[in-house]
C-alpha cells in the first residue's frame, strides 16, 4: 500500500534531481522511495551529512558560476579556439 506525500523542494534542485534521476532510469517517486528504504535499512541517513570546508574564494566562485550558468545573455562558445579568441579580446 502506498500513501501520497507532499514535500516542498527548491525548484532548481528539483529540476536538477529530476534530470539526474531520468538518466538513472528513475522518477522522483522511485528515487525518494529508494532513499527512504536505504534510511530504514541502515538505521539513519545513508551518507555523511557534513558541512563542506570551502574557502570564501571558492564559495564566491561557485556563486559566480551559478549566476553565469543561469544568465541567458552570458556568451557561449562552440569550440576552444572561439573561447581563446574571446579571452584575448
Amino acid at each position: 500500500m502506498t500513501v501520497p506525500t507532499q514535500v516542498r523542494i527548491d525548484a532548481d534542485i528539483k529540476k536538477e534531481a529530476t534530470d539526474l534521476f531520468e538518466r538513472l532510469g528513475l522518477d522522483m517517486s522511485g528515487a525518494v522511495n529508494l532513499f527512504l528504504h536505504q534510511c530504514v535499512l541502515r538505521g539513519g541517513i545513508p551518507f555523511a551529512v557534513e558541512m563542506p570546508k570551502y574557502s570564501q574564494k571558492t564559495l564566491e566562485a561557485f556563486a559566480e558560476a551559478r549566476r553565469v550558468s543561469r544568465d541567458p545573455d552570458a556568451p557561449g562558445f562552440t569550440d576552444m579556439e572561439e573561447l581563446k579568441e574571446a579571452l584575448r579580446s
